[in-house]
């Protein structure tokens, strides 16, 4: 019976999140771009689509509505059909200001069709290196700009010079790890999933085994069917992110969102029909 109540309860919350309305390649849902920033980023990002065929997107979004920024971003994704169709060549930056306090972002969320050049490590140099100090400081408009003009040039750069600097944000990752894995201690992350995994498993054999009897006095298996996996497949995918969060590593997000949606609009003001969006990017803390 909880069983059923806990995927009722997952159900609800799905079929509850909503998104903002997808006005642009700048979406100031939470109000706080000035029209000179709104404009100007515009611009950059139009050009950005007219010559490269790659679209990025810029956002504020007012409310989350208690999602991780991760999973919010890549449904976010899916839902504007960010990027042209069979290639998901899209991206979006977005902050979410009126969050609690580490939950604000900014969060970079890489479509399929970009993650050779903007990789989980790229990501996290732009939005942790330039953007956070910003966002910190209360420069909201600086931190959009400078997160904006990072990913633009890294879309519009050569494919040599735009591979250097994957490696050396790689190279950088490298050195900091050494670091996190030494300040590290306590139960390693994958013996937590393995032992949660086991645990529901074990919760849904048992329940499918339990028996009643019906009305001629024979017993009859109880049928769970499909519960079991179901919230297993839930518990362990939210494990997943919650552990490439909180471990250090570049990237969050769920499993592979195809988003529908029509062909480029005049100025770029409609979604490109792509969407696949993989978790791939990073997320600041601010």
């Amino acid at each position: 019976m909880w069983l059923a109540l806990v995927l009722l309860g997952l159900a609800a919350g799905a079929q509850a999140q909503t998104f903002p309305k997808f006005t642009g390649l700048v979406v100031d849902d939470a109000g706080v771009l000035p029209a000179e920033t709104r404009a100007a980023l515009t611009t950059k990002l139009e050009a950005l689509q007219r010559d490269t065929k790659r679209q990025l997107v810029v956002a504020t979004i007012a409310d989350t509505q208690g999602f991780p920024l991760d999973e919010y971003g890549y449904k976010l994704g899916r839902a504007w059909g960010i990027g042209l169709k069979n290639a998901d060549n899209g991206a979006i930056l977005f902050i979410a200001p009126n969050n609690p306090a580490g939950q604000r972002g900014p969060r970079l969320e890489v479509g399929y069709g970009l993650e050779p050049v903007l990789t989980d490590a790229v990501s996290a140099t732009i939005v942790r290196t330039l953007m956070v100090p910003r966002l910190r400081a209360g420069d909201i408009p600086g931190a959009m700009t400078a997160g904006t003009d990072a990913v633009v040039a890294q879309l519009r750069a050569a494919p040599e010079e735009a591979q250097a600097k994957v490696d050396a944000a790689i190279k950088e990752f490298d050195r900091a790890q050494p670091r996190a894995r030494s300040s590290g201690g306590g139960v390693p992350v994958v013996a937590i999933v393995v032992i949660l995994i086991f645990v529901v498993m074990l919760i849904a054999l048992s329940a499918g085994r339990k028996r009643r009897v019906g009305p001629w006095g024979r017993a009859h298996k109880r049928s769970d069917s499909g519960i079991g996996p179901v919230i297993l497949w839930s518990i362990a995918d939210e494990i997943a992110r919650s552990a490439s969060r909180g471990s250090g590593g570049w990237s969050g997000g769920g499993g592979r969102s195809s988003g529908g949606g029509g062909g480029w609009g005049g100025g770029g003001f409609t979604g490109g029909g792509g969407g696949s969006f993989g978790g791939g990017g990073a997320s600041g803390d601010w």
